[in-house]
């Protein structure tokens, strides 16, 4: 289904869309940050939040190293109280997201995966490589409302195209 070199490449992708869009909610107001523009999760600062704890909830799955983080999606839009907080630490699981990609193996994505899912109540069983698909699935459709949002908002929102992304990143 997928291989160690897509996670890899998705994992670059990840980092490159969040370098992107620091400096952009960086820019703004915590007024506007914190506005509610219409998306499931509210505002940026809510949405950004959100998927950071999204990120690192998946992350401390696949990566026993990694701490699950406090709370669960109802308390994940309150992550970090200020954009500044939530970049630092946006870098830092980034970082941790990257580091976990360039480790895998073809067999690590082999079998499947078992976790208690908070949204449904229960323990969970599925496909490790279709875990790993939703890990980067998710964060396209969050930073796709985050997109959205600044472009409503009148903000220059990053560009997303895949094929564009450097090689650096």
């Amino acid at each position: 289904m997928i291989d160690p070199a897509y996670v890899v490449t998705m994992a670059r992708y990840n980092a490159w869309q969040n370098d992107q869009l620091k400096p952009v909610l960086e820019a703004m107001s915590p007024g506007d940050l914190a506005k509610d523009r219409g998306a499931f999760f509210g505002g940026l600062l809510a949405t950004a939040n959100h998927l950071l704890w999204a990120d690192t909830i998946w992350l401390s799955r696949f990566d026993p190293s990694m701490p699950a983080p406090e709370g669960g999606i109802p308390e994940s839009v309150d992550l970090h109280p200020t954009i500044s907080s939530w970049a630092a630490d946006r870098f830092r699981v980034d970082g941790k997201i990257r580091f976990w990609a360039e480790g895998l193996r073809a067999l690590d994505l082999k079998g499947e995966l078992t976790w208690f899912s908070g949204a449904l109540g229960r323990e969970v069983t599925a496909p490790m490589a279709s875990t790993v698909m939703h890990f980067f699935n998710h964060q396209t459709h969050h930073r796709g409302q985050l997109h959205a949002m600044l472009t409503a908002a009148g903000q220059k929102a990053p560009v997303s195209d895949l094929f564009i992304m450097p090689k650096e990143a």
